[in-house]
């Protein structure tokens, strides 16, 4: 079978009509889910977008092991193990981070397309002056959407959009090349901000708003944002939802036309949501102009959609606990791709087939490798409905240098200090408003004792695993 896999950076699971979602456009997404198996549990791994994309094209939980950085030469990517069976692939994106020099996420495609412009990536330097659509203190870098907004000058029409010329890209390819057994892997970074839709996708949703709008808002707590402002936020944003369903969904029309649903594998998702108010928040994490810190990962980033259309399968939604490494060995069964190389994830046949369930907890996490160096907390989800975020107590005040979450080198530093451990139970509280760890620590202990034989069975090494199994009651 042919295989297609479709991306969409920062897609929060609950603002699509497949996922209960009753304000935001999606009808080419929803059509898709209709002749599809909608996974209802799909939790993140590895935590953003790097290592997200690290687990997919290997297999693994990457952040047992590693941080925001380049694939190594000893691993090894979907795409090699594909090759070897005769596949031809191709890689597109507009997605800035994994094609950046050196990174090496194209690595075993028969080629690579890269659409560039997104985010601040420096294609052209004038015009020199460039008015921000509102004050330089609201913008995470102002710098940088300076940068996008000069290289969004040239567009002319929605076609000239970035996911919509991703998509453009992904059909032209198709219809050379659908006639040979063939992996295409297509990547958007839309709706990732800077959230910039054509405007009349914003005024679906927010019309008569006159305010400043921000775009590209600064990361952490959101008090520096009036609740009118958080309202036009989520309006660009939806936009942006709505922009990727009309676009994504002139690839699945493309699918359709080429008759290749009777012999392809189609997965659409993405690698974590964002924060829009909830929690105090904005945005996934806490960032100031030189250090980086980790925000507790809630479920609106950690539950994505997943959405797998596989030929002859009935379509349905189904409930067990999947995650991200789990698509790539799904994949490899599907197509009975010969391999001796490990693998974290799972295969969800006996899930599909049988409603046998593979996973008994889930877990989501930035890269563990520095201890508690960022504030990092770990979420452990349950399939009994469960969740603990959990971090380790701040001992040590060495520095270490990162480039998560957006590829700029900052210093990893605990800007909240509250690592104290959060536990809710989704089915009475899936918004997470209540912490009741101080009433159930014998389960938040329990749970905890999951994660660390999960480290263990992903042969994490030993150090870190004596680091992160000490839990204080």
């Amino acid at each position: 079978m042919n295989i297609i896999i479709i991306v969409s950076d920062t897609l929060r699971r609950d603002h699509l009509g497949c996922y209960g979602n009753g304000w935001i456009s999606t009808p080419n997404i929803d059509k898709f889910s209709r002749i599809s198996l909608t996974f209802e549990n799909t939790y993140i791994g590895s935590f953003p977008t790097v290592p997200n994309r690290r687990d997919l094209f290997t297999g693994r939980f990457t952040f047992t092991y590693t941080d925001w950085s380049p694939l190594t030469a000893e691993e090894v990517v979907i795409s090699e193990i594909l090759e070897k069976q005769g596949y031809l692939s191709m890689f597109i994106a507009d997605t800035p981070h994994t094609t950046a020099p050196g990174y090496n996420y194209q690595r075993g495609f028969s080629a690579w397309l890269k659409i560039r412009g997104q985010e601040g990536d420096p294609i052209t330097t004038d015009p020199v002056d460039i008015k921000l659509p509102c004050a330089p203190h609201k913008l995470r870098n102002p710098e940088r959407v300076k940068q996008m907004l000069r290289n969004n000058l040239l567009r002319k029409s929605e076609e000239d959009y970035f996911c919509a010329q991703t998509m453009r890209q992904a059909c032209m390819w198709l219809e050379k090349n659908y006639r040979e057994k063939f992996f295409l892997y297509v990547d958007t970074f839309d709706p990732h901000e800077p959230w910039d839709p054509p405007h009349y996708y914003v005024d679906m949703y927010d019309r008569n708003y006159d305010g400043e709008e921000v775009i590209y808002p600064v990361y952490g707590p959101c008090d520096y944002l009036t609740k009118r402002e958080i309202k036009h936020i989520r309006a660009h944003y939806a936009g942006e939802v709505t922009l990727v369903d009309r676009w994504v969904g002139r690839l699945f029309q493309k699918i359709e036309d080429l008759d290749l649903l009777n012999n392809t594998i189609i997965v659409f998702t993405t690698d974590h949501g964002f924060y829009h108010g909830e929690h105090h928040l904005m945005g996934k994490s806490i960032i100031t102009e030189k250090y980086q810190g980790l925000a507790p990962l809630y479920e609106e980033v950690t539950q994505i959609p997943l959405i797998m259309y596989i030929p002859k399968t009935k379509s349905r939604k189904i409930k067990g606990l999947v995650q991200i490494p789990d698509i790539t060995a799904t994949i490899l069964d599907l197509v009975k791709a010969k391999h001796d190389v490990r693998m974290d994830g799972k295969s969800l046949l006996p899930l599909i087939e049988k409603n046998k369930k593979i996973r008994n907890f889930a877990v989501s996490a930035p890269s563990i490798i520095y201890g508690s160096t960022g504030g990092q907390k770990v979420t452990i989800t349950t399939d009994d409905g469960w969740t603990l975020i959990s971090g380790l107590k701040i001992s040590e005040t060495k520095e270490y240098i990162t480039r998560i979450v957006d590829g700029q080198v900052r210093i990893q530093k605990p800007l909240s200090r509250n690592l104290e451990p959060e536990l809710y139970y989704l089915p009475h509280d899936p918004s997470q408003n209540k912490n009741i760890f101080s009433k159930n620590k014998e389960k938040a202990k329990q749970i905890h004792a999951k994660f660390v034989e999960f480290l263990k069975d992903t042969k994490t090494d030993e150090k870190i695993v004596t680091m992160w199994s000490d839990f204080e009651i």
